[in-house]
């Protein structure tokens, strides 16, 4: 465990690095900008559909419309970044790998496709745990437990593949994930912390490459 406390703490130091707050920054502009879009659109299309005569109910409608999509939004902020930050993933990585190997030893851009693959499967794993938090918070005294051990499970499964595919193939990434399946789920608590942060759950993405890139280096050498 002070293995794991390590290597959360120097990726904390990392992704406040100069490379990570420019794709942190980015990221983020694009994010705001999708959801602004987004909301301008869908709030059209809303009001579009309902046509109605007296002017308080029109008042009334338009403020239910802005706080139904401001919710609905609300919840997706953590999958687009999600989304937009992984097309700097193999970038972040190589940075993190600059500081944890030898030039000759660092790991390869993972090729186009997988790299989109990957993109939208976290966008997607991260749109599922917020729906299910979504869900869970009817029902009290599961909801914070089930929510912290979904993301330790589902993210630090994908960071953790990320990591090792930049090595290794994909077959063999998985293999040594079901080696580590138990360590990958402690690691991957660290990540849940993140995700469950107001605030912080933006960094989730820049934490996870940077922390389940020393994860993947410290598992190789005892695997």
């Amino acid at each position: 465990m002070t293995v794991m406390f390590d290597s959360a703490l120097a990726a904390l130091r990392e992704i406040f690095s100069p490379p990570f707050r420019n794709v942190l920054l980015k990221s983020l502009g694009m994010t705001f900008l999708f959801l602004a879009l987004a909301w301008v659109g869908l709030d059209k299309l809303a009001l579009s559909y309902v046509a109605v005569n007296h002017p308080w109910l029109q008042l009334a409608l338009t403020y239910a419309t802005g706080l139904g999509l401001f919710i609905f939004l609300a919840f997706l902020i953590g999958p687009i970044s999600v989304l937009v930050t992984g097309l700097f993933l193999d970038d972040l990585a190589d940075v993190v790998e600059a500081d944890l190997y030898p030039p000759d030893m660092r790991g390869r851009a993972i090729p186009a496709s997988q790299a989109i693959l990957m993109g939208v499967r976290f966008a997607l794993v991260s749109a599922g745990v917020n729906i299910i938090a979504l869900l869970l918070l009817l029902v009290p005294g599961i909801n914070a437990v089930a929510f912290l051990f979904a993301n330790a499970y589902l993210l630090g499964r994908e960071y953790f593949l990320f990591a090792a595919t930049r090595f290794r193939p994909l077959e063999e990434a998985v293999d040594l994930r079901r080696r580590y399946a138990p360590q990958l789920f402690l690691a991957g608590l660290f990540i849940a912390a993140f995700v469950a942060t107001p605030g912080l759950n933006v960094l989730t993405p820049l934490f996870g490459v940077a922390f389940m890139s020393r994860i993947h280096k410290r598992l190789s050498k005892t695997g």
